[in-house]
């Protein structure tokens, strides 16, 4: 049994967020792998996203496209960074095709729109129309980034949240928070409980880039920092009781 069949909707239990968007990196779909699309880690995450809906909250997607291409790295190796940009952002539209796949098949409503228009997979990026699907109980998944070269998609992921009236951003990342030095290499590292956004900003801790930070800031949007690898870990933090950062104006 799921964490969120035995936390229904109609439980005592209330979602902590009613709306969110939720930050997955390309590198987190790779699995094991190498490079590429892991397909069981994939339908591990749509089961996660799943359960959330099936929680109460109304969910919205951004997914990195680094596990196929990061133009920042096509750029250092001598591209033009406008094309190697172009071509991430192509990325994320493969991964958000490979996650709406993964939830339609376990019964979740998904809709794809991208900030480059191509129709014929997808639909334009419309953000009343986005807002709409969310209120029908669809997932929604943002590709593409912003469209635009020279950002990254933490920034599209901070611009949607803004744009969706997301109550929180969420970065599903590869540990349970923000921590002082990496603990994977660090044993004597310690995880953060809550940061200020000047914080993050001031201390450079590489959480998400500034301009997403400094758009969350502006506009009173936290960002709760949580393992995506946690199985049941995103019901837990929108529950509230889960392992994570939460990064506010309100950490002193």
């Amino acid at each position: 049994m799921s964490l969120a069949e035995s936390e229904s909707p109609k439980s005592s239990a209330a979602p902590k967020f009613r709306r969110v968007l939720l930050k997955v990196s390309g590198e987190a779909l790779m699995g094991p792998e190498q490079f590429g699309i892991h397909l069981e880690t994939v339908d591990r995450i749509a089961g996660e996203i799943r359960d959330a809906t099936q929680f109460g909250t109304e969910v919205c997607l951004v997914i990195g496209g680094g596990n196929i291409f990061r133009g920042l790295s096509g750029a250092a190796k001598g591209m033009e960074r406008a094309s190697a940009d172009y071509m991430g952002m192509l990325a994320t539209v493969m991964n958000a095709l490979a996650m709406q796949n993964a939830l339609e098949r376990i019964g979740v409503s998904t809709r794809v729109q991208s900030a480059i228009p191509m129709t014929t997979i997808c639909e334009p990026y419309i953000r009343r129309r986005a807002i709409r699907h969310m209120e029908k109980g669809r997932v929604v998944i943002f590709a593409a980034g912003t469209g635009n070269p020279f950002f990254t998609t933490d920034t599209a992921a901070a611009l949607r949240a803004v744009e969706m009236n997301c109550d929180a951003l969420l970065k599903g990342t590869q540990v349970d928070g923000v921590y002082t030095a990496d603990p994977k290499k660090d044993p004597e590292a310690e995880r953060y409980e809550a940061l200020s956004y000047m914080d993050v900003l001031a201390k450079d801790l590489k959480v998400m880039d500034a301009s997403a930070v400094s758009l969350s800031r502006e506009n009173d949007i936290p960002i709760v920092v949580f393992s995506i690898h946690e199985k049941g870990g995103l019901v837990r933090v929108l529950n509230g009781d889960g392992p994570c950062t939460i990064i506010s104006n309100k950490a002193s």
